[in-house]
């Protein structure tokens, strides 16, 4: 899938399977592209990713035909344009509260290399762009890809105005911050956090837009859950990680392989919290 392809299904809401992509092993896009993905999540946001590594990642996995969504790791317009020069095929922007913001990472994401008092005319509606330079735009961000993580109370509340904004293709729930910001931090079958992501999922569809949560980094949050909120209406499905699937997986077998010896161990959860 190409990152044009992955937009126009974005745009049309249809099913995209990704997963968190922690390894920077050479060997792991080749492994990835086994796996049957529509694209792969690079989070600079909370695993220390440096540019030079970021991308390498972005251009090997798009070669590949698996779109690299990177969040990150902050809402600045500046950082949208820093990944997408660095070969990302989207953009994820964490912790979004209004629609000001929006208009901004819209600037960055759709009329890039545009900035500064021209870009802020054209964002206010000042001045309209056409001809050639409207051409130019278009093709240069033809597969740029906006999404957004709500992840907040405020957030859900300026959610009606953030949808109106012209430019954004995607909304992911950022669930350990939603439960913070709620008050039931981690208490992910918790009927207040449970509500909230319906909300938040239901009112992007009815605005046609894509969305959609982070889900299978923790025991509340597992495929069963992914399913259920499939159900509801999100059809952008972030699913686990690399890390979180290797580390899921050995608890389980060595677990069962010291019960061969009659031993028993703990089982930590997974410390990713996104």
């Amino acid at each position: 899938m190409t990152d044009i392809e992955f937009l126009s299904s974005l745009r049309a809401c249809d099913p995209l399977f990704g997963t968190l992509i922690v390894s920077t092993s050479p060997v792991w896009p080749k492994v990835i592209q086994s796996i049957g993905l529509d694209y792969v999540f690079l989070d600079t946001e909370h695993i220390a990713l440096d540019r030079s590594c970021l991308s390498w990642m972005c251009r090997t996995y798009r070669a590949l035909g698996i779109p690299p969504i990177v969040r990150i790791t902050s809402p600045d317009p500046y950082l949208v344009t820093v990944a997408l020069d660095d070969a990302a095929a989207g953009v994820l922007v964490p912790y979004i509260e209004s629609a000001d913001q929006v208009r901004a990472l819209v600037g960055a994401a759709k009329y890039r290399p545009l900035k500064g008092q021209k870009l802020q005319a054209v964002l206010n509606q000042q001045e309209t762009v056409g001809g050639t330079l409207a051409e130019y735009l278009k093709k240069a961000n033809a597969g740029n890809s906006l999404i957004l993580n709500i992840e907040s109370v405020p957030g859900m509340k300026n959610l009606d105005s953030i949808l109106r904004v012209d430019g954004v293709d995607g909304i992911i729930i950022g669930p350990h911050d939603l439960s913070t910001s709620l008050e039931v931090p981690e208490q992910y079958d918790h009927p207040k956090f449970i509500a909230a992501v319906d909300e938040i999922i239901e009112k992007a569809r009815a605005a046609g837009v894509s969305a959609g949560i982070h889900a299978g980094f923790n025991q509340q949050i597992h495929t069963a859950a992914q399913i259920r909120w499939m159900q509801r209406g999100a059809n952008l499905i972030l699913h686990a990680g690399d890390i979180i699937a290797f580390q899921q997986t050995m608890q389980r077998d060595i677990a069962t392989l010291r019960e061969g010896l009659g031993q028993s161990i703990a089982k930590d959860e997974v410390l990713v919290n996104i």
